[in-house]
């Protein structure tokens, strides 16, 4: 048993010892979580903000991706945020619902200019900017230059008619036990991409209601479908495909949907006989080059943080075209300012320059922060019409009813 003088002074000490932690040295303390690759690397980027700001101090806390959304939300209810975070784009409009978010104030205007235009608009809720792009990325279609010689074509048709006509040669020299497109039903971008061709928004009424039975997304469904009933694809989720890598060098698949972070594994995973063979290119559009949504993330600063200046310092200093460019030679993670693309090791790779391209044509996807549970609902009302479930009427119909269900309150 500890005596009682004892431990008044065991106590007295732990008090000592706990107000020096939190002495007032003038030195302000941020706290910065950052997921996945970019927590990992981030870090090698903050000794030469410290040093350029002495008066700041930034902790970066490492999240794994499969629980920083969860944990946002729970460090929000228990009011224990950090004073910035990475976040995801898809997240912007559910954070800012909740109040958690830190609109950018007037002195960091200058931070919405040099922007993909679609990736900003990801960021603006109710006309105010509330995160700063980060890091960018967008899908388009990796493929098998050599098979697609073969085939007749000398580069990826950009429009849906003429790629499925290039699909349907490349099957023909690949011969009836392979495929020409790897496009996994358990996967909702692939869908999504097709349904952003149309003119007709994916939600109506200020997204309130689907708006998938509209004609513009049928006919995306009716092609999407097609790929299937053709023999294009096949009908298979991504856990039956034992290794992408190795099937699309063996040609069981000449065409993958995909972002930015597939150059890395191709250049690593492909065998040397296969490197020369292939490519990044645009998605293909009903009469020509499509669209695509914005992904990435975005820094957001919250509400809740007590140094606010500070930490819009940091945000400024990841935004920084020249940091963004180190960040990606780092990373391989794409810039969002589009000035740090002009830098050498970011322009000099081949096939970083289709995503360029393909992020001017981007377009955002709805604000409705149950954006995330509608694509999941649409991608397996699509997985049941591929197996044979609903025609493409029906299933356009039924994706509707389940996105009116999760709007209901916003009506």
């Amino acid at each position: 048993m500890i005596h009682r003088r004892a431990a008044m002074g065991l106590m007295a000490g732990t008090a000592a010892a706990v107000a020096g932690c939190g002495r007032d040295d003038g030195i302000t303390r941020l706290t910065f979580w950052a997921m996945g690759n970019e927590g990992t690397n981030v870090p090698r980027l903050i000794p030469a903000f410290e040093a350029a700001n002495p008066g700041i101090k930034v902790e970066v806390q490492p999240q794994p991706w499969s629980a920083a959304h969860q944990k946002l939300l729970t460090a929000y209810a228990g009011n224990s945020l950090p004073d910035v975070s990475q976040i995801g784009n898809t997240w912007v409009a559910e954070m800012a619902a909740i109040g958690a978010l830190s609109p950018l104030p007037g002195a960091a205007a200058d931070l919405l200019t040099d922007q993909f235009p679609a990736v900003l608009d990801t960021n603006r809720i109710d006309g105010r900017v509330v995160a700063t792009p980060w890091y960018v990325d967008t899908r388009l279609i990796f493929h098998r230059t050599d098979l697609l010689a073969q085939a007749g074509y000398a580069t990826l048709p950009m429009t849906w008619t003429e790629w499925k006509a290039a699909m349907l040669a490349v099957r023909r020299v690949v011969g009836p036990d392979k495929y020409a497109i790897l496009w996994p039903l358990d996967e909702f971008e692939q869908l999504l991409t097709f349904g952003l061709q149309g003119d007709q928004p994916l939600l109506r009424d200020d997204a309130t209601r689907g708006n998938f039975s509209s004609p513009s997304f049928e006919a995306a469904l009716a092609f999407y479908k097609s790929l299937f009933d053709e023999g294009l694809a096949p009908v298979a989720s991504s856990s039956q495909i034992s290794n992408v890598w190795t099937e699309f060098a063996r040609g069981w698949f000449s065409f993958y949907f995909s972002g930015p972070w597939t150059i890395g594994d191709m250049k690593s995973r492909l065998p040397p006989e296969t490197q020369p063979h292939w490519t990044t290119a645009g998605v293909p559009g009903p009469t020509g080059p499509g669209a695509s949504a914005p992904g990435g993330s975005s820094l957001a600063v919250f509400r809740s943080s007590p140094n606010p200046g500070a930490a819009w310092k940091l945000v400024r200093y990841l935004s920084d075209p020249a940091v963004q460019a180190e960040f990606n030679v780092m990373t391989g993670s794409l810039p969002a300012r589009p000035t740090a693309w002009a830098a050498p090791k970011v322009a000099s790779d081949p096939y970083v320059t289709a995503f360029g391209g393909q992020l001017e044509r981007a377009r955002a996807v709805p604000k409705a922060p149950e954006w995330e549970r509608i694509v999941t609902e649409m991608q397996i009302v699509a997985e049941r019409m591929v197996r044979g479930e609903f025609t493409v009427a029906q299933a356009a119909r039924e994706i509707d009813r389940r996105a009116d269900r999760l709007l209901e309150k916003r009506r």
